[in-house]
């Protein structure tokens, strides 16, 4: 047989018709306060072969609704003692949510103002005594019509099942890209600090000390992981530094400490260029994490908020945590100590939003100190 050529190619339709026309006829609540207009409506209609249920008034045709919510059709008395079924119907259809159920209306004699109200709530209206040929015609019209809309319910519900499906998935390869991207910086940092005295647990102690004083400081959260995620990166220069120097045992001459310096250009050059905000971010870190809130820092001698907040917090985690760590030229300092040289340098070597934020996250910082030992 040959297809429509509205239809062709389109199989969900096709499918759709196809069940429709072998569906069950439908189930029908019907409601008049004259039971021989019930009876007379339900010999008709079962005739057709649908499933009848009856309601002789407005308040228990919306106890039937709720008790059958698999009625699908529902035809109503406008004219009802007590709650008329335009007040009935109002109540039904308050209820419905994103259901579509079809109320025909009846009237007998009404004024046009309450016609008008009716078909507020209601599908069609027909005079009574009504024409058994129309009914028919109207009830399996508004039936097909339901169908076609429980259709594209059920199709929207999938569509948007698959669409959460697809998009947990996106979010879990998201997750892994970003804890990659997470790991590789971390790996390469820690080559660098192959050729330092530096331990792996530093840079997992610094990245969540920045974390929680950006936190603190009020950060967005997109940007605290940002920080935590980059700041493993801050020393990567010295990957170009000599390791009779990074490793001597004693106090830096004054010359060698300039080839120290050089680490914060070095390590910007190496992250230099990149399209990803991780990158972008740790090259910043990179080159402003020596800079001191009073100017006398390196590589570039910026001072106060020309500084980048990413420098300014990366520098207290930084601090904090070489003082208080063994070092080949050092002991680690008691955590008194530590603390008041960190008050004495703000507003010089610290910001002194970024030393409150410190401080204030302090307990967070030390539970962090705790976790991760040499």
């Amino acid at each position: 047989m040959n297809q429509h050529p509205e239809l062709k190619g389109k199989g969900e339709l096709q499918e759709f018709l196809r069940a429709l026309n072998e569906s069950k006829k439908g189930k029908i609540l019907i409601v008049d306060d004259e039971p021989g207009v019930v009876e007379s409506l339900r010999l008709i209609l079962s005739r057709e072969g649908y499933q009848i249920t009856k309601a002789y008034s407005g308040e228990e045709a919306i106890k039937r609704f709720e008790a059958e919510p698999d009625i699908d059709l529902i035809i109503m008395d406008i004219l009802m003692p007590k709650m008329d079924g335009v007040e009935a119907a109002r109540r039904i259809r308050s209820r419905l949510g994103d259901r579509f159920v079809p109320i025909v209306f009846l009237t007998a004699t009404v004024s046009p103002a309450k016609k008008y109200e009716a078909m507020n709530y209601g599908d069609e209206l027909l005079t009574k005594p009504v024409d058994v040929v129309e009914l028919r015609m109207r009830i399996a019209n508004l039936l097909k019509l339901k169908a076609y809309h429980d259709h594209l319910q059920e199709m929207l519900l999938k569509k948007t099942v698959d669409l959460q499906r697809s998009l947990a998935e996106l979010e879990k390869a998201h997750n892994e890209i970003k804890e990659a991207q997470s790991e590789i910086i971390y790996r390469l940092a820690l080559a660098a600090e192959y050729k330092d005295e530096d331990t792996a647990t530093h840079l997992k102690r610094m990245s969540h000390y920045v974390y929680i004083v950006a936190k603190a400081l009020g950060l967005p959260e997109e940007k605290c992981e940002e920080l935590k995620l980059s700041s493993p990166m801050h020393d990567i220069g010295k990957i170009g530094i000599p390791e009779s120097i990074l490793l001597k045992p004693a106090r830096l001459t004054k010359e060698e400490f300039e080839i120290v310096k050089r680490h914060t250009v070095i390590g910007a050059k190496i992250l230099s260029g990149s399209q990803y905000k991780l990158l972008k971010t740790a090259e910043v870190i990179a080159l402003t994490h020596h800079e001191n809130y009073d100017g006398k820092g390196y590589p570039l001698g910026i001072k106060g908020e020309d500084i980048p907040i990413e420098g300014r917090i990366v520098a207290i985690a930084d601090v904090f945590d070489a003082l208080t760590s063994k070092r080949p030229y050092k002991e680690p300092w008691e955590l008194d100590r530590a603390l008041n040289l960190i008050r004495e340098e703000s507003g010089k070597k610290f910001d002194p939003k970024v030393v409150e934020a410190f401080f204030d996250s302090l307990n967070e910082i030390l539970k962090v100190k705790a976790t991760y030992t040499d």
